[in-house]
């Protein structure tokens, strides 16, 4: 059995970035411990696990933000902002409580929320397609003074009522579908054409997104693989079978099933952006001997 492997397959630069970054940090006799991750470092329980074992804990926001700065500044010595981002409100309390805080923020995150803060100053009605519970895109609603009407689905697009007296400007979650975006860019620009639409969907999810298209088309199977609470692995994996219906969503070697490949020819194999190269390999290797 043939098996291709997608050439944007695991860890994006952002995610790269940050795991690097712990790890500095873990070794660092100069970086006040202990040190916590503010929620998931990246949507993976390998690599949360692995981090923990290099001494770093994962701390999720409970209750109001100043109670629970309060609360934890006699524990943390350093807190880690994820790629994902966070709002404006923890980088003031962080300081306020004597906490050392390293951005971890994916560069193009911090892009869109420089953009969403820049157009809340100045009045700007801000509409932000994606999904309004991701982590990414809270960080961006909060930068852009919790103001901006969300668009997660088609139903949000048809009982979008904007202001025409207002300037519209449309952000993206950086890791949506990009058809999807498209979609409701377009509609948005013929009911109110003088919108500015921000292109701030990151070139590595359009290449995942453009290549995994290509592989569902080109081969008999399609394995994508990453966890299921990370939404970018998810999308890869939907845009897929829409094109193959062998298209089989997996976090690990584990997941695979030898009956999925009787009598195939060709597989391709693709993963999240939260993914390591570790478990990639791993399901590479446990595919050979199907």
């Amino acid at each position: 059995m043939k098996i291709t492997l997608s050439k944007h397959a695991g860890f994006c630069e952002g995610v790269q970035r940050a795991y690097e970054t712990v790890e500095k940090l873990a070794d660092d006799p100069k970086v006040k411990k202990p040190i916590f991750v503010l929620g998931s470092l990246v949507h993976n329980d390998e690599v949360v696990a692995k981090i923990e074992s290099l001494g770093i804990k994962k701390i999720n926001v409970e209750g109001r933000l100043e109670d629970f700065f309060e609360k934890i500044k006699k524990e943390v010595g350093t807190l880690i902002i994820t790629a994902h981002g966070t709002g404006p409100k923890i980088y003031e309390l962080a300081k306020k409580n004597q906490i050392d805080l390293v951005d971890a923020t994916c560069p193009r995150v911090i892009k869109v929320q420089r953009l969403a803060k820049n157009f809340f100053e100045k009045n700007v009605q801000i509409v932000i397609i994606g999904e309004k519970n991701h982590k990414e895109v809270v960080g961006i609603f909060q930068w852009g003074g919790e103001r901006a009407i969300f668009v997660e689905t088609e139903e949000d697009l048809n009982g979008l009522n904007l202001d025409t007296e207002k300037e519209i400007a449309v952000l993206a979650q950086t890791t949506q579908d990009q058809e999807f975006v498209r979609r409701v860019n377009s509609d948005i620009l013929k009911k109110y054409p003088n919108a500015q639409i921000i292109d701030s969907i990151c070139l590595a999810t359009q290449n995942r997104q453009d290549e995994v298209k290509r592989l569902a088309t080109e081969n008999e199977i399609v394995v994508v693989i990453g966890s299921t609470e990370s939404s970018n692995s998810k999308r890869l994996w939907e845009l897929s079978v829409r094109l193959n219906k062998n298209s089989y969503f997996i976090q690990g070697p584990d997941h695979l099933r030898a009956h999925w490949f009787a009598g195939k020819k060709t597989v391709a194999v693709t993963a999240g952006a939260s993914t390591p190269g570790w478990i990639v390999q791993s399901v590479i290797s446990e595919l050979k001997n199907f």
